[in-house]
């Protein structure tokens, strides 16, 4: 397996699985939750990442708190983008369903992150 090189940048979304959302569900909530984080990354952070790839990692949040999360991140400095659902469709209105943290440089996300499984 390949390290990461001290430079890398990626973003990490955290997927509240045991909520049973639908497929497509999941890929908004995702996708709400990177757009998101993107956004509260400084300019020099949104162009690196854009120019490695935009790597993007999903993972599974299993029994880790969302809150707990955010606060690490936090205390990182790391773009963080908590998403609550609106309630129109499965579930209800403030349902936390995603988390996005990044981009970032991987050494620092993975501070946060590197315990917890992918999302499969």
């Amino acid at each position: 397996m390949r390290r990461p090189d001290s430079d890398e940048v990626k973003q990490v979304i955290v997927i509240d699985t045991s909520l049973g959302m639908s497929k497509g569900k999941l890929a908004a909530q995702a996708c709400h939750a990177s757009v998101n984080a993107y956004k509260k990354a400084p300019e020099k952070v949104q162009e690196a990442w854009d120019r490695s790839g935009s790597k993007k990692i999903v993972l599974e949040k299993g029994e880790v708190d969302f809150a707990e999360l955010m606060q690490k991140a936090e205390r990182l400095n790391i773009p963080r983008y908590e998403v609550c659902d609106a309630g129109l469709t499965e579930l209800e209105p403030g349902t936390v369903t995603a988390l996005g943290l990044g981009p970032e440089k991987t050494s620092k996300v993975d501070k946060v992150t590197s315990e917890m499984k992918l999302l499969k």
